[in-house]
């Protein structure tokens, strides 16, 4: 087990410690947890403005493992992490993961999860390549202590740990037939949805020394799977579900801040800004009247990889979506975080001198906004039936060893330190 609350608190306390970037990066301190929202912007225990400046590491799909072990140790992919010069990374998760460990025995074992997912023979081939790269696992390892050991390695190099709930039946997001699209979907149980996260927020509390953020959901969406228990595709049942699962999140673990996606696979989030929409004249959501208020984040995802190239027509398509949501005068103002965006990350494709690239990374350094590219992967254990699936997104290579533009990943060291130069740091 890492360590408890006080040990968190320790850190906040006593952390001094810099890391130094790689390629002449800027040097980034510590801040400490926990976090809050005031205002526009996310802060730390001393009421400083946090930039967020980071990465996905996806873990949600079938193996319900952090992708990568089979080709580098924790402590590899880590350093490239910091390298970088992120300092959060949004690691995602399965509920199924937890619905195994309360309703079917148990956490389940590294042998048996690769089995499952992969196969008996290749399964038993990535249990044998992820001990051999991490030494510190074993067969019997179950899955939660792979996630708990990855905090740690991030803990190492003070990097915070967001949370994100990606889907609850562990499989590659997302569809709108895939089961894990909207409340009451196939697979989306609402009771074992808000119990997860209730979960997990109360073990990464106990054992996440810079666990700092939880997102509720992963690309909310239409569903055509005709589930018998689906909700309405409305703002005011996102309201409903949403709220409770915050509402359990805070009383599981009152120092993370939770961050609330919106519909229309997360890029419309405008209604939950604004508070109302004539889409819904029932629907009314005011922030400052729950508990949990100083602890909520608005969050967006962002592909349009083809606009044309009008940054400010752009802008404005973003703003009526709900990327006015840091500067909106009435309704939810509140901190935001594109938590995902990106493109190929090869320098052949040219993707990181897009119109979108150039547009929306000079959108979120003028308004400083928080953000999290897609994604850290060069390659998955499996994905849509596919094993060791290359990842022409991941910024590393497909062994996980370098990065896999050039260019591309210089275009990102420069935005992550044009980022924090714009909160002064």
């Amino acid at each position: 087990m890492m360590g408890s609350s006080s040990s968190k608190a320790l850190t906040g306390l006593l952390c001094t410690v810099s890391i130094k970037l790689a390629s002449g990066a800027t040097t980034q301190s510590f801040q400490p947890l926990p976090f809050s929202s005031s205002d526009r912007w996310i802060v730390d225990a001393d009421g400083k403005n946090v930039p967020v400046v980071g990465i996905n590491w996806p873990g949600a799909a079938e193996t319900m493992l952090p992708e990568g072990l089979g080709y580098q140790s924790i402590a590899n992919i880590v350093q490239k992490i910091t390298e970088t010069g992120f300092n959060t990374v949004r690691l995602t998760f399965a509920i199924e993961l937890v619905d195994d460990i309360l309703d079917n025995g148990g956490d389940v074992t590294l042998s048996d999860t690769l089995t499952r997912a992969l196969g008996s023979v290749n399964g038993s081939a990535m249990l044998s390549k992820i001990i051999s790269n991490n030494p510190q696992f074993t067969a019997t390892t179950t899955r939660l202590e792979v996630f708990d050991a990855v905090a740690a390695g991030l803990a190492t190099q003070n990097i915070y740990v967001h949370l994100d709930n990606h889907v609850s039946k562990a499989m590659w997001c997302c569809s709108v037939t895939d089961g894990n699209s909207w409340f009451g979907d196939t697979y989306f149980d609402t009771n074992k949805w808000i119990r997860g996260l209730s979960y997990m927020a109360a073990h990464g509390k106990a054992n996440w020394q810079t666990f700092s953020s939880m997102g509720l959901r992963n690309e909310l969406r239409p569903a055509l799977t005709g589930a018998p228990n689906l909700h309405p595709y409305t703002w005011s049942t996102w309201k409903t579900y949403m709220t409770a699962a915050a509402s359990a999140i805070y009383s599981a673990n009152p120092d993370v801040l939770i961050y609330f996606s919106g519909l229309e696979a997360d890029f419309n989030i405008e209604p939950a800004v604004g508070g109302s929409t004539l889409l819904d004249l029932g629907f009314s959501f005011k922030v400052a009247s729950y508990e949990w208020a100083h602890k909520l984040v608005f969050e967006m995802h962002e592909y349009d990889v083809n606009i044309a190239s009008s940054c400010p027509i752009y802008e404005a398509i973003l703003e009526s979506f709900g990327a006015d949501a840091t500067t909106k005068s009435g309704g939810n103002r509140a901190p935001l975080v594109i938590s995902e965006w990106g493109h190929d990350e090869s320098d052949a494709s040219n993707a990181w001198q897009s119109a979108y690239s150039q547009c929306l990374t000079q959108f979120v350094v003028k308004r400083q906004l928080g953000w999290m590219v897609w994604v850290l992967a060069g390659s998955h254990y499996i994905r849509s039936g596919t094993q060791d699936s290359d990842e022409t997104y991941g910024l590393l290579d497909h062994t996980w060893s370098n990065y896999r533009g050039v260019n591309s990943s210089a275009a990102i060291k420069q935005l992550v330190q044009s980022t924090y130069a714009a909160y002064g740091q």
